[in-house]
């Protein structure tokens, strides 16, 4: 008996140890493919977390909405089915934080020095902070790029939006801008957008290079405008009750790793997007326009008054205070 209860201890305490050395999963999921600058920057944060923690942290990366779709993702975080997302900043606007919204402002960011002074400066972090009351922590801000229009007829004056189906994503920013132009903004997932242009249930849709290559969008459209007319980011965030749980050297290290997928992140993104555009105009399926300085300055003109409109809704405070440190 007494040997058969040792051999009962000794392996309930080999069980113990077993377990005690298990890998920490990150489930990190998102909605575009493995080849975008964010599905790039996923795997990096993979390789650099895993290496970093000496494979105590196992990172398991899902793109393309293997998981869940936009609608469900954050839930999913909230309730701690995943661990780690990397959302469109649209996305935080449904969720209550309205103020993320200010990223959707058409020509608000002229240009990708003026955008890193918002979100690498206090303003992002302040942004970053609203989120931990919802159980979020955000980490780092992503970059995708400057976005491009594109319909099955050209889009090149604001008159050619008229009546135009455009699909957007859930944010009244970019619903108030489509109707700035005279289009009627349609709400759909990112996953179902190639199917929703493919039949014609939206006419068009604006998103940046490498998103519309990757999704093979460039195929069932026939027009591209290169507006640079608006900003699409990522926030990285964490399941706030998991990261705070982690032990001390374990975030230390996971910190380091984001930091270091972040400054590679930023570097591929605008490279990939003008390879994406060249392989567009490749493809021979869709026209490439650039708008000239007079239609430019005829959009701006037309989306100026969403910037005074959402005022009451992001803040006026933090659109004027977005639009200081753009100047700089």
């Amino acid at each position: 008996m007494k040997l058969n209860a040792m051999l009962l201890v000794l392996g309930a305490a080999l069980s113990i140890n077993a377990y005690a050395q298990a890998p920490i999963v990150i489930k990190f999921s998102h909605v575009v493919a493995t080849d975008t600058p964010k599905g790039q920057a996923a795997e990096r944060f993979k390789q650099l977390a895993e290496k970093a923690t000496n494979g105590r942290v196992k990172v398991e990366v899902y793109p393309n909405s293997q998981l869940y779709k936009d609608k469900e993702e954050l839930e999913a975080l909230q309730l701690g089915a995943v661990q780690m997302l990397a959302p469109s900043l649209a996305k935080f606007g449904p969720l209550g934080v309205k103020e993320f919204e200010a990223f959707d402002l058409p020509y608000i960011f002229p240009s990708k020095t003026a955008l890193y002074n918002v979100t690498e400066g206090e303003i992002g972090k302040g942004l970053l902070k609203k989120l931990e009351p919802k159980g979020i922590t955000g980490l780092a801000f992503w970059d995708n790029g400057f976005k491009v229009m594109s319909a099955n007829k050209p889009l090149h004056s604001v008159a050619d939006f008229k009546g135009q189906k455009m699909r957007i994503q859930s944010s009244k920013v970019l619903d108030a801008q489509m109707r700035a132009l005279g289009a009627n903004p349609q709400v759909l997932a990112f996953s179902e957008v190639y199917q929703a242009l493919q039949t014609g249930v939206v006419d068009g849709t604006e998103n940046p290079p490498s998103n519309m290559y990757t999704q093979k969008m460039h195929e069932v459209q026939k027009h591209v405008t290169v507006s640079n007319h608006g900003y699409l980011g990522y926030a990285v965030i964490v399941n706030k009750k998991f990261w705070d749980g982690l032990p001390a050297d374990i975030r230390a290290a996971l910190d380091k790793a984001m930091k270091d997928a972040t400054t590679f992140e930023k570097a591929i993104a605008q490279r990939d997007n003008d390879m994406a555009l060249d392989a567009i105009k490749k493809a021979g399926k869709t026209e490439i326009y650039t708008l000239s300085v007079k239609e430019q300055a005829e959009w701006r003109k037309a989306l100026l008054p969403v910037q005074k409109d959402m005022e009451g809704r992001i803040r006026k405070d933090l659109i004027s205070a977005i639009n200081k440190e753009a100047a700089k």
